[in-house]
């Protein structure tokens, strides 16, 4: 019993993540409905190869409601994604998810792939509790609201082209 609490002692010790802008841990939510439509064409290999700039994408989960074909979950699978198909509206599940990754430690960088001003208040929350703030959006519909608020903004056109970064 008394080697276990020393153990156990040493998490006081060992850091929960690491120091530096290069080894920030990323936790992504993709707006399945909003982002993944046809017309936007958007590739979500080129999402992850832009974030590798910006850190480790630890977390990356795409929310879909029960519409979404079975062909489209599955890309999202091949290409490393968590899909999570839910009930209903996505945006409520996915403020859960962005509240969780929020209070996760061993996250720094919170990235929203949305374009719906509806999540300007995570945005919000996770600068207060000291998260970096990343959202991708796509040029057409995007929220002015959303792009003024997060720390760094990821605009694509609707053919999947880098339009501001």
């Amino acid at each position: 019993m008394r080697k276990f609490e020393k153990l156990a002692s040493l998490n006081r010790y060992m850091p929960l993540r690491k120091k530096g802008a290069e080894d920030s841990n990323i936790g992504l939510l993709v707006d399945g409905p909003n982002i993944l439509r046809k017309e936007f064409d958007l590739d979500l290999k080129v999402i992850k190869n832009l974030l590798d700039a910006s850190g480790d994408l630890r977390i990356a989960k795409v929310l879909f409601n029960q519409y979404a074909s079975d062909k489209l979950i599955e890309a999202v699978v091949n290409q490393g994604f968590t899909p999570l198909v839910v009930a209903g509206d996505t945006d409520v599940h996915m403020a859960v998810e962005a509240m969780e990754l929020i209070y996760n430690p061993n996250i720094d960088i919170i990235a929203l792939m949305t374009r719906d001003a509806d999540f300007l208040p995570i945005i919000n929350k996770a600068k207060e509790n000291g998260k970096e703030t990343i959202v991708i959006g796509v040029d057409y519909g995007f929220s002015i609201a959303l792009k003024n608020s997060c720390d760094k903004c990821i605009i694509l056109s609707t053919e999947g082209e880098v339009l501001e970064s």
